[in-house]
């Protein structure tokens, strides 16, 4: 498998960016109560943050870096203060260089408040969800945006629903042999440049295109097609889990290629063990019919726990134990 640059980790990410993509992947509309520069706060870290104890004056913990989440709890403290109070309380939190405060279950800062914030550059925002909604969606968002990716030179397809990575030298006809496959009926995740990630400690791998190429395939000889607009929104998927990898490698006649499936490869992506399948090619061999019986035995595994080499090598075993008793009966 040819990886294009290393493995990496998005470090941060710009409030700006952050107010715009949120509402786009998530149920959850945040509204804009005062203007500053978005673009010069980031966002570091995945993880949100309720300033209560920092509102009471204990700052030492104080995670400022994180999206400081006001709910219920937050504002109500917050107006049971007399007005001093309440001033020298909030004074305390904006001298702290945080990426944006987020108001939750349509709570409302004092005007004295919120030019507080506004003086500081603190973009504050409100949204009607409720604080463990709010928190929920932020978080899977921000998870998303820091999960680990890898770039692969390869190409994606859901193979009667199991996610199937096509890997291999140059010209060897990955985006073809996709093609054929997208032509009878299956999906097209991504060509050419596959973006994997792994969010978290999950084992899972979501398979994404690269927004620049996007639903466009390059066969060579023919050019540049565009799969979304000659076989229609069918077949294309948005994402996909990884969960078999084909190597397609050059016939070469002096290596012993695997005959029963018994040796079970596996490659490791992003620290992940996936099931792999190296597939020798020369002309003439149907590609696209072995790479479907790949996801039936995937499926015929996963949910049966069947593996066709094992069910014959265990029937060819009992004939031969069958056949040793008999010889015995006649000794």
């Amino acid at each position: 498998m040819n990886l294009d640059q290393k493995g990496l980790k998005k470090q941060s990410i710009t409030v700006a960016e952050f107010y715009n993509t949120l509402g786009k992947k998530y149920d959850i509309k945040l509204k804009r109560l005062n203007n500053v520069d978005e673009s010069r706060r980031r966002i570091f870290e995945r993880d949100l943050h309720r300033p209560g104890l920092a509102l009471a004056g204990f700052t030492n913990l104080f995670t400022y870096k994180r999206v400081q989440i006001l709910g219920n709890t937050e504002t109500r403290f917050l107006n049971h203060l007399d007005e001093n109070a309440r001033l020298l309380a909030f004074q305390n939190i904006v001298r702290f260089k945080m990426p944006c405060i987020i108001l939750t279950s349509n709570n409302k800062l004092p005007p004295v408040l919120l030019d507080m914030a506004t003086e500081a550059a603190i973009p504050v925002y409100s949204t009607r969800c409720s604080s463990t909604k709010a928190i929920y969606n932020i978080t899977d968002f921000l998870d998303d945006n820091f999960s680990l990716y890898q770039q692969y030179h390869g190409s994606m397809v859901d193979v009667y629903g199991v996610g199937v990575l096509l890997t291999g030298k140059s010209g060897l006809g990955k985006s073809e042999v996709a093609l054929d496959l997208v032509e009878r009926g299956h999906g097209l995740v991504a060509d050419d440049v596959v973006v994997i990630r792994r969010k978290g400690e999950s084992t899972t791998l979501t398979a994404r295109r690269n927004n620049i190429i996007d639903h466009f395939m390059e066969i060579r000889g023919l050019g540049i097609v565009d799969m979304r607009a000659n076989f229609g929104i069918r077949a294309i998927r948005e994402a996909k889990e990884v969960q078999v990898v084909v190597e397609l490698l050059e016939w070469n006649k002096e290596i012993a290629y695997e005959r029963l499936g018994l040796d079970i490869k596996s490659t490791r992506i992003l620290g992940v063990e996936v099931p792999q399948v190296e597939l020798p090619i020369f002309p003439g061999k149907n590609i696209t019919v072995i790479i479907e019986v790949v996801a039936l035995n995937f499926l015929l595994k996963r949910y049966s726990n069947y593996v066709a080499a094992e069910a014959l090598t265990n029937r060819i075993n009992n004939v031969i134990n069958s056949d040793k008793t008999e010889d015995k009966r006649y000794d």
